[in-house]
C-alpha cells in the first residue's frame, strides 16, 4: 500500500512556472514507478509523464513535452513536476501516481494515486 500526498499548486499566470511535488508513504517509493497526470473540469484525466525507478529515464505526453519536467528522489520519497511556460488551458487538479509498470502510468490504470493539487493559470 502507497499513499501519496501532493503540494505545490497554486495560482500563477500564463508564461509562469511552477513546481508540484508528491511524497510517497508506506511501502518502498523507489520500487514504484512514478507519474504525473491531471484532469480539468469536464474533461478526462490526460497522462502527462512517468519516470521509471531509478529515475533515469522519464516518458511525456506530447502536449507538455519541453514545458514539463519530472524528477523524482527515492532518498525523500518524492517525485516533481516541474512546470514551465504555462498556459491557460493547463488550468486542472495534477495528481501523482504510483505503479510497479510505467506502462499501467501510461495508459492510466495504475495501481496508487494522490487526490490532487489544484493548479490555476490566469490569462
Amino acid at each position: 500500500q502507497v499513499q501519496l500526498v501532493e503540494s505545490g499548486g497554486g495560482l500563477v499566470q500564463a508564461g509562469g512556472s511552477l513546481s508540484l511535488s508528491c511524497v510517497g508513504f508506506g511501502r518502498t517509493f523507489s520500487t514504484y514507478a512514478m507519474g504525473w497526470f491531471r484532469q480539468a473540469p469536464g474533461k478526462e484525466r490526460e497522462f502527462l509523464g512517468a519516470t521509471i525507478k531509478s529515475g533515469s529515464s522519464t516518458y511525456y505526453a506530447d502536449s507538455v513535452k519541453g514545458r514539463f519536467t519530472i524528477s523524482r528522489d527515492n532518498a525523500k520519497n518524492t517525485v516533481y513536476l516541474q512546470m514551465n511556460s504555462l498556459k491557460p488551458e493547463d488550468t486542472a487538479v495534477y495528481s501523482c501516481a504510483a505503479d510497479e509498470k510505467l506502462h499501467n502510468i501510461v495508459v492510466l490504470n495504475m495501481q496508487y494515486w494522490g487526490q490532487g493539487t489544484q493548479v490555476t493559470v490566469s490569462s
